[in-house]
């Protein structure tokens, strides 16, 4: 067989799969920490939250906004990062396995030079029609961080004090909400008053700032914009965060 042949046949073979993200349609990428309970514990981090995981997380997504898609906005809860993307961005042509396997690897890459520890990333694409879609997934991402944030409070603090994995986890079973924050109160802790970045998450969003700089041409002092990540520590909620969200969701991008 010639070799232009046989190129066009395994070419076949390659791309049998291959799918792409349908036009007009907002691509949102999650990205999942693989197995981080174990490099958590190999790092002594703090349970259930430690500072230096959450900036490493912070650190990452900043890296995969810049890094060649258009990126709109990012939220951040545990060891999960959700990016928003441009409907008209046709980095790779739309195609989804270049999309997986990039983000991926440059998240994988960001994180693991923050930490000096190796960590790696999946990640999967949620193809949403329209902003109210986009809405509802960050709310129920933020909604998922709330709860999350609740059953690691209540292990975590069974565990310091004196409870063993089974027996933490056997009090927590089938336990309703409200007796949750009832458990945590009477170990002292008042779960409103747990730093807000890790109830309801954080966001790397885009910021328009001004710079002053000097033009050697006309002698003149000129201004420029440009962009920046800025992190959003404290999120609003419910409504309130659809709103804040619906800023970043630019049309023309």
């Amino acid at each position: 067989m010639k070799f232009q042949n046989f190129d066009l046949l395994m070419r076949e073979y390659e791309e049998a799969l291959d799918q792409k993200i349908p036009p007009r349609i907002w691509p949102v990428v999650r990205l999942d920490g693989r197995s981080f309970s174990h490099l958590t514990e190999k790092l002594n981090f703090e349970k259930p939250f430690d500072i230096r995981f959450r900036d490493a997380m912070i650190a990452t997504t900043k890296h995969v906004m810049q890094c060649g898609f258009q990126a709109l906005y990012a939220y951040v809860e545990s060891d999960e990062i959700s990016i928003l993307f441009s409907k008209h961005d046709n980095t790779f042509k739309r195609k989804i396995r270049k999309w997986l396997s990039n983000l991926a690897g440059e998240a994988s890459a960001a994180f693991t030079h923050h930490l000096q520890q190796p960590g790696v990333f999946d990640a999967r694409i949620c193809p949403f029609p329209d902003t109210e879609t986009i809405l509802d997934y960050f709310s129920w991402r933020q909604g998922d961080s709330a709860r999350n944030s609740l059953n690691a409070y209540c292990y975590w603090t069974l565990r310091q004090n004196g409870k063993n994995e089974r027996q933490a986890t056997k009090v927590l079973e089938r336990m309703p909400v409200e007796e949750k924050y009832l458990l945590l109160r009477s170990l002292g802790i008042h779960h409103k008053e747990i730093p807000s970045w890790q109830r309801y998450g954080t966001a790397v969003v885009w910021k328009e700032v001004s710079k002053e700089g000097y033009n050697p041409v006309t002698k003149e002092t000129v201004t420029t914009k440009r962009r920046i990540l800025e992190t959003v520590i404290d999120l609003p909620k419910q409504q309130a965060y659809q709103e804040f969200i619906q800023q970043f969701i630019c049309e023309k991008i």
